[in-house]
């Protein structure tokens, strides 16, 4: 009687345990063609979120001036369905130097071909613009007085990316003057270094940095890579880096052999993403896999909640881990 009376119990305690629900996701969209081919299509619609977050061109200085680089083109007429968010990625050494004249000028600049994008590309209203730059403890002063002057000349809700490093040292990095921050959960190395662990994402290097994620004082959402990339070494052990290539193209392809679990050799001196080969070349692919995704979520969960997921980013080679 009193072991029944313990296994009710217990089972009653079980059950109302409470578990983490996964939070609502969309994506990145980071080309510079817009154009969703129907397995992107179907995977947006399967979104939970009202937002897509689509980059719309770069700005870099170049020539004693501010240029903006790739600016999107829309192809596709489909309907989206969702609220376009702009991102703006701004290369750092932008704000090296800058004076405040210059910095009201950059933000009325960007106001201005954001809006313009956005009605070319026909991507309909857009409340939110978002920043993204590596800013720096040198650049940060300039960095989020720009932020500061674009949310006044644009009347817009300006959010921005925050890199792992940004929230382990933001007592010298300091905290952005925005409503919300997108945390960039990758690019914990650098791929051209000699290392054996993903450059992408390393979930226990992601957790060092992210020791005391609870108590960064900004609302944010968090930004997962779901993309891959191959890491080209050649007969004098110089690197190159090569974005969306996947185990599975390589596998596919006869002009690579498989040397280990990531590794493939050149076997037929060519052309392949755009770079001449010769053979015995190799490229070392780097993906992530959903068990590792998952892991970063489960530790995360445990520092935050009430935030979306977006996954970078939306092409049809790297949603199969997702969906």
């Amino acid at each position: 009687m009193r072991f029944t009376i313990f296994t009710i119990l217990f089972s009653i305690l079980f059950s109302c345990h409470p578990t983490q629900e996964k939070p609502k996701h969309t994506f990145y969209y980071w080309r510079t063609e817009f154009n969703l081919s129907p397995k992107e299509q179907k995977a947006l619609q399967k979104t939970d979120s009202d937002k897509l977050y689509v980059r719309f061109f770069d700005v870099d200085r170049l020539n004693n001036g501010f240029t903006p680089i790739g600016v999107i083109n829309r192809s596709d007429e489909t309907p989206i369905g969702k609220e376009i968010v702009p991102v703006i990625f701004i290369v750092n050494r932008v704000w090296k130097g800058i004076s405040k004249a210059e910095i009201q000028l950059l933000a009325q600049k960007i106001s201005q071909l954001t809006q313009i994008t956005a009605q070319q590309n026909h991507f309909g209203e857009w409340h939110e613009l978002q920043i993204d730059s590596d800013w720096t403890n040198s650049t940060q002063k300039e960095y989020f007085h720009f932020l500061e002057v674009l949310k006044e000349i644009s009347g817009k809700n300006i959010t921005c990316t925050i890199r792992l490093h940004q929230v382990k040292d933001k007592e010298k990095t300091g905290i952005p003057p925005v409503n919300k921050g997108y945390l960039m959960c990758y690019a914990t190395g650098s791929p051209l270094e000699n290392s054996n662990k993903n450059s992408i994402l390393d979930v226990q290097l992601l957790k060092n940095y992210l020791a005391q994620l609870e108590n960064y004082p900004l609302k944010m959402d968090m930004a997962f890579p779901i993309y891959s990339w191959g890491i080209i070494t050649n007969h004098l052990g110089k690197k190159r880096l090569i974005n969306a290539v996947t185990q599975q193209e390589l596998q596919d392809n006869p002009n690579f052999k498989s040397v280990d679990k990531n590794t493939f050799k050149v076997m037929n001196e060519g052309f392949y993403y755009g770079i001449y080969m010769s053979p015995n070349f190799t490229i070392k692919v780097e993906e992530i896999s959903p068990e590792t995704l998952q892991n970063c979520l489960d530790f995360i969960q445990t520092k935050r909640s009430d935030f979306e997921l977006i996954y970078y980013h939306l092409d049809e080679r790297f949603i199969k881990k997702i969906i």
